[in-house]
């Protein structure tokens, strides 16, 4: 078993930056790949970025791309989001999840809490 926690979450306006974690606990030898997914009201779930173990391979959700940035610091056993330039449509809670590298939800074996990201226009 793997326990994720997210935080980092807030309120900020359009154009600033924010930078969430994600802390595993549990299970950490295992090699999973991270991600992190978000999911407005009314919406489903949607991806936003990804990195594998090692942390050389990541991808980005297109609505994301350029703008957040993914890493991970193994060590600490943390996944980092960093966002820049936001918009009022990345308002959403966001979720770290744990499991294989990719871009479906279902490839992912464990879940966060989730952390609320508003942003005001």
């Amino acid at each position: 078993q793997v326990q994720l926690v997210e935080s980092g979450g807030g309120l900020v306006q359009a154009g600033g930056s924010l930078r969430l974690s994600c802390a595993a606990s549990g299970r950490t030898s295992s090699r999973y790949a991270m991600g992190w997914f978000r999911q407005a009201p009314g919406k489903e779930r949607e991806f936003v970025a990804a990195i594998s173990w090692s942390g050389v391979s990541t991808y980005y959700g297109d609505s994301v791309k350029g703008r957040f940035t993914i890493s991970r610091d193994n060590a600490k056993n943390t996944v980092y989001l960093q966002m820049n330039s936001l918009k009022p449509e990345d308002t959403a809670v966001y979720y770290c999840a744990a499991g294989k590298y990719g871009i479906t939800p279902q490839l992912y074996d464990y879940w966060g809490q989730g952390t609320q990201v508003t942003v005001s226009s």
